[in-house]
């Protein structure tokens, strides 16, 4: 079904003039939140995989997944992707996203590009829904650490099963992987990205939580996370994971589930 709110486990919601595909898990009262999960660079709501049930089923929360456009099973998009694709679709689609899910309260859980989103989100504009974010391998600035590791990706597409493997994910694989990889290798794109003044602007809890052995970014960017929001005065926790890489909910999922529990259970 295409519908502006999500009613069913699976479907689309129109969002920014999008088809946009989501997985849902519904919560267990009609007073427990809903988890917004925000997926990464080449992520969709399918590679959330057994650990969106598990967190619903964990913290008796909803759990709603969706694949952003270009993505998935998502409304195709136009190459080459602006650099300032986050911020856009932070303006242009997100809302609408959050708009069709019928909860009071909403947690933000991204990784990677898709805890950028989150932050982006969360200080641009006060939404009295949510009620706080936990940002997993986030991007905050660029790192040339992790140019390097994206640029060895791109000569792995092109020359390893990496295109066949992602094609079982995407309805559009090479634009999912090029508008992905080419903003990212643009020489540009840092300023783009840039938004560590930003991160004074949280308003609310947020949990940062990166694997120390992240091969696609350093705990600069926990750390400066971490200073901003202690600089404004605001609440922040922080979780590092020994020996894991960049996707926590994938290598440690046992772990980052009671992570995120833990944070919910301790919200206002």
């Amino acid at each position: 079904m295409t519908s502006s709110t999500a009613t069913t486990k699976s479907g689309f919601v129109e969002a920014g003039g999008y088809a946009l595909e989501y997985t849902f898990e519904p919560p267990a009262s009609a007073d427990a939140p809903v988890i917004l999960l925000l997926h990464e660079g080449l992520g969709c709501a399918q590679l959330w995989g057994g650990f969106r049930t598990a967190l619903a089923e964990a913290t008796g929360a909803g759990a709603f997944a969706y694949s952003r456009e270009g993505y998935g099973a998502s409304s195709p998009i136009q190459l080459p992707r602006p650099l300032d694709y986050m911020r856009q679709h932070v303006r242009d689609v997100l809302p609408d996203v959050i708009a069709g899910i019928d909860a009071t309260r909403i947690l933000l859980v991204g990784h990677s590009d898709g805890a950028t989103i989150a932050a982006l989100y969360a200080t641009a504009k006060p939404d009295p829904r949510v009620c706080g974010a936990v940002l997993i391998a986030p991007h905050f600035f660029v790192e040339d650490f992790s140019i390097r590791e994206i640029a060895k990706t791109k000569v792995a597409y092109e020359t390893t099963d990496l295109r066949a493997k992602l094609a079982r994910w995407h309805k559009d694989v090479d634009g999912a992987f090029r508008g992905w990889n080419d903003v990212w290798l643009n020489p540009d794109f840092g300023a783009a990205l840039e938004m560590r003044e930003e991160l004074t602007g949280f308003r609310i809890p947020v949990l940062g939580m990166q694997g120390d052995a992240d091969q696609y970014g350093t705990l600069a960017q926990i750390d400066v996370l971490e200073s901003s929001i202690g600089a404004a005065g605001g609440h922040f926790e922080r979780v590092i994971l020994p020996g894991i890489q960049h996707s926590p909910h994938r290598e440690a999922p046992s772990e980052t589930i009671a992570a995120i529990k833990g944070f919910l259970d301790r919200l206002p």
